[in-house]
C-alpha cells in the first residue's frame, strides 16, 4: 500500500469512478469531487499528494482551480484532463502551473504510470533535498545570493519566494555559470529520466524565476536563452 492521497476532480461520474477504482486498487487513498468548488474545499482539507483535474468543471473550471492551488502554495503535482487537444489549452495549463496534460480518451495504465512517476519526482524534490553535490553552499552572483543549505534565495538581501523546484532549477543553473543546458538535460536532472510530460514546463519555470530575480524579466541578464539550445546562467 502506498498511502499517498490523490484528489480527482471530474464531473463525468463514470470517468471519476473509473479513476478512483484504479487508484484505490494501486493502494492510493483517493478522494473525489464533481465540481471545482468542492474539489478546492477537499484539497484544502486533506492536503493531497497529487491532484487530477478535469478542465471543464462546473462552478470553477480546472484552470481556475489549478491557479488557486498554486496561489495557495500547494507545490504538488497537478494533472489536467481534457477532451480538447488544442495547443492553446496545453500552453494555458502549463502557464498556470499544471505538471502534466492528458487528453481524453486516455489509457488508465498510462495515467497510473504518470501518477507514479510524478509522485516519485515529488518525493525527490522539495525542502529536504540535499544540494551539497552542487559545490559551495552559498552562491553569490551580483545582488543574488543563493543559500543551498538553508534553501533560501535573496535579491539585494531581500528573501524571494521560490517553490522547491524553482529553487532547485535556479541553484542548478547558478552553480554552473556559463554552461548552457538543454531542456532535456534540465528535465532529466530535476524532473527525472522517467518524466513523460511536456518539455515546455521548463520554459514556464524559467519565466517564473526570471520574474523574481531579474530587474527586467523581458530582458533577462542572469538566466539567458540560448536559441536552439536552452538556458544559461551568466555572471
Amino acid at each position: 500500500m502506498t498511502g499517498e492521497k490523490i484528489l480527482v476532480v471530474e464531473d463525468e461520474q463514470n470517468i471519476l469512478e473509473a479513476i478512483k477504482y484504479s487508484m484505490n486498487a494501486e493502494g492510493f487513498e483517493v478522494y473525489g469531487a464533481e465540481d471545482g468548488e468542492r474539489g478546492l474545499e477537499i484539497a484544502r482539507e486533506i492536503s493531497p499528494d497529487l491532484v487530477i483535474l478535469d478542465v471543464m468543471l462546473p462552478k470553477l473550471d480546472g484552470f481556475e482551480v489549478c491557479r488557486i492551488l498554486r496561489r495557495d502554495d500547494m507545490d504538488i503535482p497537478v494533472f489536467m484532463l481534457t477532451a480538447k487537444a488544442e495547443e492553446i489549452d496545453r500552453v494555458v495549463g502549463l502557464e498556470i502551473g499544471a505538471d502534466d496534460y492528458i487528453t481524453k480518451p486516455f489509457s488508465m495504465r498510462e495515467l497510473l504510470a504518470r501518477v507514479r512517476n510524478a509522485l516519485r519526482r515529488s518525493s525527490r524534490s522539495g525542502l529536504g533535498r540535499d544540494n551539497s553535490s552542487l559545490g559551495n553552499t552559498v552562491i553569490q552572483v551580483g545582488n543574488l545570493k543563493i543559500d543551498l543549505t538553508g534553501h533560501i534565495a535573496r535579491v539585494s538581501e531581500k528573501s524571494i519566494d521560490l517553490k522547491p523546484r524553482e529553487f532547485d532549477l535556479l541553484a542548478m543553473l547558478a552553480s554552473s555559470r556559463g554552461r548552457a543546458f538543454t531542456r532535456e538535460q534540465i528535465l532529466e536532472r530535476l524532473w527525472g529520466h522517467d518524466y513523460i510530460g511536456d518539455s515546455r514546463t521548463v520554459d514556464v519555470h524559467i519565466r517564473w524565476i526570471r520574474e523574481k530575480i531579474e530587474e527586467d524579466p523581458s530582458k533577462p541578464k542572469k538566466i539567458v536563452t540560448i536559441r536552439g539550445v536552452g538556458y544559461r546562467f551568466d555572471d
